[in-house]
Formats: C-alpha cells, sequence, structure tokens
C-alpha cells in the first residue's frame, strides 16, 4: 500500500505540472516564466524555500538559464538521490533563484520556543507545525498550519508577490517581493520588503540558492565563477574543483552523485563584494549578481546538473519597522 501511494503521488505530480499556476513576463529581451505560489496545486509546496518567485524558465538571446536540474520529483526523497538519475524531494524540488530564511542560529523564527505540537515561522512559506523531533530540519517537509494570505499582482514585465502572516507567539510580517524585468535592459531585478507587524524582534538570514542550469549544460571546466575579492575555501573540493585567486574552478566534468561544495571566504563588510559572475564558456552565455547588502555567509555547491553561489545576509527588523533590499541579475 505504501509503494501504491507514493507511486500515485509522484504520478500526480507530474501529471500536474501543466496545470500549476504559472504566469509569463517579458521585457522584449528576456522572457520569463514564472510558478505561483498555491497551497492546493502550486508546483513548489515544500518547507524550505521562499513560494514566491520560484522561476521555471528564463531565456534572453537564445540562452536559457533556470530550469529543472533533476530528472523526478520523490516524496520519499529527503533532499537529492542518484541512484536513478537525479530524483528531488518536496523541500528540494524548486528551479531559479528561489530563497530560503532562517533564524540567527540556521533554524526558523520561534523554533526553539515551540514545544512539539506547537507552531513556528518559516517566512515565505507559513507557520508550520513542530513534530517531536531532536532538532531542526530544513530537508524535512513539515505540517504547514497556515499558509498566511498571498496576494499576486501581475504586470507585462512584473510580478509582485505579498504574503501576509501572523503567529499566536507574537510573531508577524507583512513580505513583499517583486520580479521585475528592467525596460531596455538584460536584467531581472527580485526587490524584496519586508514589515514587521508583530510584537517581537524579526532576525532572520536570507540566501538566495541559485540554482542555475545554463543552457542545460553539463557542470565542468566551461564554467568560471568570479568574485570581486580573493577566495579561500573552508573546506577542500578534492578533485572537482579549487578557487584561484577571485576565482572558483572546475577541475574535470561532474560525474554520478558527485558535488563541488564548500564554503568561501575572504569577503569583507561591504555590499561591493555581493557581486558574482557565472559564465558558461562553452556557449558564451553567462549572469552576473549583484546585491545591494554586505555578505554574511558564502556557500557554493552542485552537482553535474546544476551550480549555486548561495550568498547570505542578516536582516534584524523592530516591531513596526521594514527593512528593503534587492539583487540584481544581468545576463548575456
Amino acid at each position: 500500500m505504501k509503494t501504491i501511494l507514493v507511486f500515485l503521488l509522484v504520478s500526480l505530480y507530474h501529471a500536474a505540472a501543466a496545470d500549476h499556476p504559472q504566469a509569463e513576463i517579458s521585457n522584449g529581451a528576456i522572457h520569463a516564466r514564472l510558478y505561483l505560489p498555491d497551497a492546493q496545486s502550486g508546483y513548489y509546496r515544500g518547507t524550505r524555500f521562499d513560494w514566491s518567485g520560484v522561476i521555471c524558465a528564463l531565456e534572453y538571446k537564445g540562452h536559457t538559464y533556470f530550469g529543472e536540474w533533476f530528472d523526478r520529483f520523490d516524496p520519499r526523497v529527503a533532499d537529492i538521490d542518484f541512484t536513478n538519475g537525479i530524483a528531488a524531494g518536496a523541500n528540494s524540488a524548486a528551479t531559479g533563484p528561489v530563497e530560503e530564511f532562517s533564524s540567527a542560529n540556521g533554524k526558523a523564527l520561534g523554533y526553539d520556543e515551540a514545544k512539539p505540537g506547537g507552531t513556528f515561522i518559516k517566512i515565505g512559506v507559513g507557520v508550520l507545525r513542530k513534530p517531536q523531533e531532536p532538532n531542526y530540519d530544513r530537508f524535512r517537509r513539515y505540517e504547514i498550519a497556515d499558509p498566511g494570505k498571498w496576494t499576486i499582482h501581475k504586470a507585462a514585465d512584473r510580478i509582485e508577490f505579498v504574503q501576509e502572516l501572523s503567529d499566536s507567539a507574537g510573531y508577524a510580517y507583512s513580505y513583499r517581493k517583486t520580479v521585475r524585468l528592467t525596460a531596455g535592459k538584460p536584467e531581472m531585478v527580485l526587490e524584496h520588503s519586508l514589515r514587521n507587524t508583530g510584537r517581537r524582534v524579526i532576525e532572520t538570514t536570507v540566501y538566495d540558492h541559485n540554482f542555475l542550469v545554463i543552457d542545460k549544460q553539463p557542470i565542468g571546466p566551461d564554467v568560471v565563477v568570479t568574485f570581486p575579492f580573493d577566495l579561500r575555501a573552508a573546506r577542500p573540493m578534492g578533485n572537482l574543483a579549487e578557487v584561484r585567486g577571485k576565482q572558483l574552478v572546475y577541475l574535470r566534468k561532474l560525474e554520478k552523485d558527485e558535488r563541488a561544495f564548500t564554503t568561501l571566504e575572504g569577503f569583507g563588510q561591504s555590499a561591493q563584494d555581493y557581486d558574482i559572475r557565472v559564465e558558461n564558456r562553452k556557449t558564451g552565455a553567462g549572469v552576473r549578481i549583484v546585491g545591494d547588502r554586505p555578505l554574511s555567509r558564502v556557500v557554493y555547491w552542485s552537482i553535474r546538473s546544476v551550480l549555486s553561489p548561495e550568498p547570505y545576509i542578516r536582516v534584524r527588523i523592530e516591531p513596526g519597522q521594514e527593512s528593503q533590499w534587492r539583487i540584481a541579475y544581468t545576463f548575456w
């Protein structure tokens, strides 16, 4: 019965793929398609990443930059599995530059104070139910007690997502995220606003898990990632990749279940260090990612089908106050 249930879940997921709520935007040069938040039929319904701004496709001058990097969705998988192709679980099966909010200690707002059966908050997702468990697990799909209220405003070249949410523990917010294509430029901007409407301080870190799938090319020596500062890798990446000055380079093509993964150090306290360039030199396509906040951490992760520089920033908001930040993507 369990096997049959899993089969049905996977079948329903793929059968409904074309029916997930979505929208298209364009500025004449860039064409992008986004999945929309929906608790019943949305493409992404995990409890890890922000539900807004999930970009399933983006094209510029015949080149593509985002898309599915896994072969199939499997609800039995916690993160990813390489047994038969690449399978992604509910919390990891996302596309595009998705973002994850965590508390200062890497968990979620209110998680430590909540008792089993109580609730905590994941910004951009909702109010989650805490089970009996030893520690928070970002790869676990938690029960969603309240997804909040989502409002979506569409225009030809932009989509604005607004989530309003409150929790009995005193956390409440209005989160606004706009995906906008700049007129006359090969640029996409993610504009964020988080207003604290509760009685407790919101202190969070947020990073962008840039699932880059440039021209669907395999990850290897054709790819070069450049930062504005001299890099130090906190952990070696073996014979897969290494840092050379300001660049991260691949020594060979990634295969099977290989992962090039490390934490990158060397950035300073200026927002000027939030400037990442990724290029596939075989196809000539690339993207520059620029944020307007200082980095607090940089993680780098990649497998054979996708690469993800993950820049973190810190956000602290007193009750009644608002914080804003933006990330710009320039494509070539």
